[in-house]
């Protein structure tokens, strides 16, 4: 703890600090809660969109004897038939902190032979933009979750600063600083005291015929 002067003045300026702190903790707290319950409901969307990526990956076991006829997700220069050609996000805001927000996706389709290509290939395509598209919104959670996080850890240790440190700190100056002051009071009235019979023993001495 750090030294403090036993004075009015420093008095009003730790009673001044604890009133802010006091202000400031239940908004700090209210800002915890607000990112632990953001947090939960991005790992629920993680985990709703992971269980909906197995259901789609299970129909393309489903077909990998179809699959392995050719390169089907390739074209004949051996390019990607379908590409991911930008990601749309906007932004968003959860307890004063900025994240992405998922909108979509913009995909290329390369030309291919419709007459040479097996009917299902469409299906097939289809259904991997959609696989894309649950990685892609995925990949956009996690970063919400890194950022949601990293502000919570900074948000906790400000709660556990105030609680532990600063608002017990304070409230123990304050309490020191009194009685100081009190004792002090105390004193001084004790010394006025004896300072005022002194001045009356004095003046009954100087008084002819007068015996203390």
């Amino acid at each position: 703890m750090a030294k403090i002067k036993l004075t009015k003045n420093e008095l009003k300026k730790q009673k001044d600090a604890l009133k802010m702190y006091s202000r400031y903790l239940p908004t700090l707290q209210l800002k915890k809660q607000q990112l632990q319950i953001e947090i939960r409901s991005v790992e629920a969307r993680k985990r709703q969109l992971g269980e909906a990526k197995l259901a789609l990956d299970a129909e393309f076991r489903s077909w990998l004897g179809v699959f392995g006829e050719k390169g089907w997700v390739l074209d004949d220069d051996g390019a990607p038939l379908l590409r991911v050609e930008s990601i749309r996000t906007r932004s968003g805001n959860v307890a004063g902190v900025e994240i992405p927000v998922f909108d979509g996706a913009d995909f290329s389709l390369a030309d291919y032979d419709l007459w040479a290509t097996p009917l299902w290939v469409d299906s097939a395509l289809d259904r991997l933009k959609k696989v894309l598209l649950l990685d892609l919104e995925i990949q956009v959670l996690d970063v919400q979750v890194s950022r949601l996080e990293a502000e919570l850890r900074t948000t906790a240790q400000r709660v556990n600063l105030f609680e532990k440190v600063k608002i017990p700190e304070t409230a123990e100056n304050i309490k020191m600083i009194r009685i100081y002051l009190g004792d002090q009071q105390t004193a001084q009235v004790v010394r006025g005291k004896i300072a005022k019979r002194k001045v009356e023993a004095a003046a009954r001495k100087s008084r002819p015929g007068v015996v203390s």
